[in-house]
């Protein structure tokens, strides 16, 4: 309890190790958070839903965040369903048994802008006669604006924008926009204010239903935005936390100790032990690294638990092993060792109770800074295609935003905002490496 203490006060004295500190908690606890509430599999069959899934967004379009630097606001999208605020249902009956649901749609357009589109989803149950819909606008001038009357079945869409009879309707202007500019001004911008989608329901038998869904596919959704499966880009954002930490930290935690324990081992039997170890490393210190990775997830898998088995495995025998040899070395042909020796201990014994607990604080620093280099290494796997194809990742997120030309399409936000991410974790392991460097070591106290 009392090191602990010591720690934390030694923490205090560099704003750098506070700030890094909080960054990784922050990630940590998110990561853990974003596992509880989406769990893998609910996310991973989500992620692979398809239109199914996503076909009630919009396609490539920035998040809402985007408005806060825009004069011009750009139209959000909504999805109005029965329950939902600014959604009133009537029913009446009548003499002759007919049942008639109005469900009126009311939202607020203050935007600059017209969406990409307006869709009413029906969903209905019947035995013989299909119920009969008739839908119309209210605008905020008080025009009404007839949209359309058909029977609906089981499920039904009713895109505005593919409709010619309402284009006709509106003087030949497409839909997503005749709706919402004023027919007798010049300018076509759109008018402010309250409008009412007002669906009129008829059904013919007693037990028939009919329930409608109003979307409007806007030009910004959500806070990540969508791609161009419209999947809400959220969902990787988020997942991509504990991927990339749980990569990141097993990776380096892997690497470290196994390099730390080999080292040790090496050392003290010395001999063609240490010899074997030591040529072991001189023969992986010129192997191509990155081109074995590519290779193992080009001909044999792309998994993400291969790939980190086959990151520790060449990430063992690196130079730390040299740098950990030097050090045990020195500790070696310490007084306390012999004094072990003298009393009969064995070398396990020596090895892990003698000579690793020595370095320890040592491991800690390093092991902190290289979980960023792990991380980009998953991350650039994926972006180079080699990531796995089912996890939603921050790597897989670039990918498929460079795949489909995003730069050039003006969708940055596809790219930035796991760039972002990346930054962050990145800075904040480095921060606090750093700081624990200087910490565990006294000679950089003072620099």
């Amino acid at each position: 309890m009392k090191g602990l203490k010591n720690f934390f006060r030694e923490i205090k004295r560099y704003p750098t190790a506070i700030f890094g500190l909080i960054v990784v908690l922050t990630l940590i606890v998110s990561a853990v958070l974003v596992i509880v509430t989406i769990p893998y599999d609910e996310a991973i069959t989500t992620w692979r839903g398809g239109e199914q899934v996503w076909g009630k967004n919009p396609r490539t379009v920035p998040p809402v965040w985007y408005n806060w630097f825009r004069d011009e606001k750009m139209v959000e999208s909504m999805d109005l369903k029965e329950g939902d605020e600014g959604v009133t249902v009537e029913e009446t009956v009548t003499e002759g048994g007919t049942h008639i649901k109005t469900t009126t749609f009311s939202f607020d357009y203050h935007f600059d802008s017209f969406p990409q589109d307006l869709v009413l989803y029906f969903t209905s149950t019947y035995e013989a006669k299909k119920p009969f819909v008739s839908i119309k606008m209210i605008t905020p001038d008080q025009r009404e604006i007839k949209i359309g009357n058909f029977a609906v079945g089981a499920t039904h869409t009713f895109p505005f924008l593919q409709d010619t009879g309402l284009k006709k309707r509106l003087r030949g202007v497409v839909p997503n926009i005749g709706l919402f500019i004023d027919p007798e001004g010049d300018a076509q911008v759109p008018v402010k204010g309250t409008y009412q989608i007002i669906v009129e329901a008829i059904t013919f038998e007693p037990e028939s239903t009919s329930e409608a869904e109003f979307v409007m596919h806007g030009q910004v959704y959500g806070w990540a935005g969508t791609d161009h499966l419209r999947r809400d880009l959220t969902l990787p954002l988020l997942w991509g936390i504990p991927i990339a930490l749980a990569f990141g930290l097993l990776a380096a935690l892997g690497t470290s100790v196994l390099t730390m324990i080999i080292a040790a081992i090496g050392t003290w039997y010395g001999g063609i032990v240490d010899g074997i170890i030591q040529r072991i490393t001189e023969i992986n210190l010129v192997l191509p690294f990155l081109s074995i990775l590519i290779m193992v997830g080009t001909f044999y898998s792309r998994s993400i638990w291969v790939i980190l088995g086959v990151t520790i495995a060449l990430s063992i025998f690196t130079g730390g092993i040299k740098s950990y040899r030097a050090i045990f070395l020195q500790v070696k042909e310490s007084t306390y060792i012999e004094a072990a020796r003298a009393y009969g201990a064995k070398d396990g014994r020596i090895i892990f109770q003698y000579l690793i607990p020595r370095i320890i604080p040592l491991l800690l620093p390093g092991l902190v800074s290289s979980v960023p280099a792990f991380v980009f290494l998953e991350a650039s796997l994926a972006v180079l295609g080699i990531g796995d194809p089912v996890l939603p990742t921050w790597g897989k997120t670039i990918n498929e935003a460079y795949t489909n030309a995003a730069l050039y399409r003006g969708w940055y936000y596809w790219i930035i905002e796991p760039i972002v991410l990346l930054m962050i974790t990145g800075l904040g392991f480095a921060m606090l490496g750093f700081a624990l460097d200087r910490i565990f070591n006294p000679r950089l106290r003072g620099i």
